[in-house]
């Protein structure tokens, strides 16, 4: 499995995941299997697309 990251939200904003969560139910209301998750390397909430490996997506 590989995935698509949509957006990244820093994890020392004020508001913590909150912003990341709010984007990522904007997405799902669209239609798109969006999930939140934390990268501790960077210290950021990314919202991500899970997919297959190799199904054409960058």
């Amino acid at each position: 499995m590989s995935a698509k990251v949509l957006e990244r939200f820093p994890a020392g904003s004020p508001r913590g995941s909150w912003p990341a969560e709010e984007y990522a139910a904007a997405r799902r209301a669209e239609g798109e299997p969006a999930t939140v998750v934390m990268d501790l390397n960077s210290d950021a909430f990314l919202v991500v697309v899970e997919g297959p490996d190799g199904d054409g997506r960058a």
